[in-house]
This record gives C-alpha cells, sequence and structure tokens, in this order.
C-alpha cells in the first residue's frame, strides 16, 4: 500500500472523476515514477509517497506530464537563485515576512470537493523595504507545505484572492517583465496545483500594467479564470461567500492575526523540510542532451525588448 494520506468521500471521488485516479493502482503509479527519478543522472528529488502522489494527481495521472512537471520543478529551483537562497524561514526578513500575513491559505472552502482558496494581500508590506522576491520566496515555501499537507489543494485545486489595498506604484514597479515570466513558468507550468480561478479585489491606479503583464504569459484556460472586482465586492461574494473570508473582511473564517500565527507555527514546524531542499535540484552537467538555463526554461532570450503590456 501506498504510504499516503487516505483522502476524504468526496475528494476520493473527485480524483476518480477528474484527476483519472485509480486507487488499487495508486502504488504501481508512484512507483513507475520513482523508478524513472532513479534512472535520470542530473536530478535529485524527493522520493515520498506524498511527494510523488501530488505530481501524479497535478498530472491527471498521466506518467509523462509528471515526468515533465517534476523536472521542471527542480529545474526551476537550480536556475531561480534567487527565490531558492535563504530557504529558511528563522531567517530575520522571512521571519518579518511571514508574520505580515501577507499570504495566507484560508481554512474552509465552498463545498467538501471545493478549490482551496488563498489569499494574497501584497499591499500589506512596505515596498522600500521588502524586495517582490523575498515576498514571493514566502509564497513558494507555502505552496511547498501545501503541496506535502493539503489534499484540498492537490486534489480540487486553488482559488486566489489578491487584495490590493494599500497597493502603490512602488509595488507594482518591482515586478518586472522577466521576474513575471518567472514566476508564471513556476506556478503554472512546474507547480502540481490546478488554478481555478484569481479574483482581484481593491484595484488600484497601476493596477492594470501588472494584470497585463501576468496575463501576456498565462495560457488561455488560465486567463479565462482572471476576475477583476475592483471595489464591487458583491461581484466577489458571487464566486466566493463572504462567510468564507476572514473576520476582516465581514466573514467567518478566524481573523487574520490568528490565522497568521497558526501559519507561522506551521512554518516552524516544516524548517527542517526547507532546510533540507538544498539537497534537492538538478545538476545539468549530468543531463542526457542538451542542459537547461535560465534562458531555456523561461524564454527570456530577447523576449522582452518587443514586450507590450498595454
Amino acid at each position: 500500500m501506498p504510504n499516503i494520506r487516505s483522502l476524504s468521500e468526496p475528494l476520493a471521488q473527485k480524483a476518480i472523476k477528474e484527476l483519472n485516479e485509480v486507487p488499487e493502482r495508486i502504488d504501481e503509479d508512484i512507483t513507475a515514477l520513482r523508478t524513472w527519478i532513479m534512472k535520470q543522472p542530473h536530478l535529485r528529488t524527493r522520493m515520498d509517497d506524498q511527494f510523488l502522489v501530488a505530481f501524479l494527481r497535478g498530472c491527471k495521472y498521466s506518467l509523462e506530464k509528471a515526468k515533465q512537471k517534476i523536472d521542471l520543478f527542480y529545474s526551476i529551483r537550480s536556475n531561480f537563485k534567487e527565490i531558492m537562497s535563504n530557504y529558511d524561514p528563522m531567517i530575520e526578513k522571512n521571519l518579518q515576512i511571514i508574520r505580515m500575513g501577507i499570504a495566507l491559505p484560508l481554512p474552509n472552502t465552498i463545498a467538501p470537493d471545493s478549490p482551496r482558496l488563498f489569499l494574497f494581500r501584497p499591499g500589506v508590506y512596505e515596498a522600500h523595504e521588502f524586495d517582490i522576491i523575498d515576498i514571493m520566496r514566502i509564497s513558494i515555501m507555502i505552496n511547498d507545505i501545501i503541496m506535502v499537507d493539503d489534499d484540498q489543494m492537490i486534489v480540487a485545486g486553488q482559488m486566489g484572492i489578491i487584495d490590493l489595498s494599500n497597493a502603490t506604484m512602488a509595488h507594482f514597479l518591482q515586478y518586472t517583465p522577466t521576474l513575471a515570466k518567472k514566476m508564471t513558468v513556476m506556478s503554472q507550468d512546474a507547480m502540481p496545483f490546478r488554478l481555478k480561478g484569481v479574483h482581484y479585489i481593491n484595484t488600484p491606479a497601476g493596477f492594470e500594467m501588472v494584470y497585463n503583464m501576468f496575463k501576456n504569459f498565462l495560457n488561455e484556460k488560465n486567463r479565462s479564470r482572471l476576475h477583476v472586482h475592483g471595489s464591487n465586492l458583491e461581484a466577489l461574494y458571487q464566486h466566493i461567500p463572504q462567510k468564507l473570508l476572514p473576520i476582516e473582511y465581514g466573514g467567518e473564517a478566524g481573523n487574520l492575526k490568528d490565522l497568521t500565527v497558526q501559519w507561522e507555527k506551521k512554518f516552524m514546524d516544516y524548517r527542517d523540510f526547507f532546510l533540507d531542499e538544498a539537497k534537492y535540484g538538478t545538476d545539468e552537467k549530468k543531463r542526457p542532451g542538451h542542459p537547461k538555463t535560465e534562458e531555456t526554461i523561461f524564454g527570456l532570450d530577447g523576449t522582452f525588448r518587443k514586450l507590450n503590456v498595454d
């Protein structure tokens, strides 16, 4: 039997219907993926069942897609040094960001088999004190926890709520086209999550510049799942009931302070996991065929001289 958590009945049925999961074959599928990994001279990855089944579920049990995604997952981490350095929640800057509660998964979902809700509040930090790279690092660390800890996210997908209250032009100017492309490839192509929607609220002037830049890099399916509500929160509630939001938003999902404290504890519980991450990645000198570089992964060579974000 595979060493993975049992799914709740609603998620188990969703995995069968939407992800092509065959419960009796999970062990065989995990073994096939692990066997392939062990034959790759350039690849150093986590090998536990829970980690590998996340990629199988994220790829609807296409073994070939799971191979490509796990290879890209680690290729990016080896080539995106800005994010993967300082991967320790106890580093003072990381701890400060964690304690601001900029990125918070929410505890409740619309239905037992609905996507995990994720609240992101970039206006909480001061743009002159923190770089967007440092903010993104914490978001990716949260995703790493969720990948092995949250069956809701893996099976049902994620739905983001991006509250741009207090976000300024200084925040938006931190998003260069190069960084936007890297973040899009990392989240859209390398993570075993299915994006079910992104809802922007309290959008200020200047938002369109960054919005259009990111939208350019998304595939058509994900572009269709972007929703801009401005200050019209009633429009948001048509997609996400207000009661699922934190108390500060008029909801019933606890207050932001308590949610932030809970996630700080989870970061600390996972500290060894994050420190362990330094062991994994790709050694491009050992990759059969051509090595992957920042240019080949992200398509950065000459891309942005002609980029139009209007």
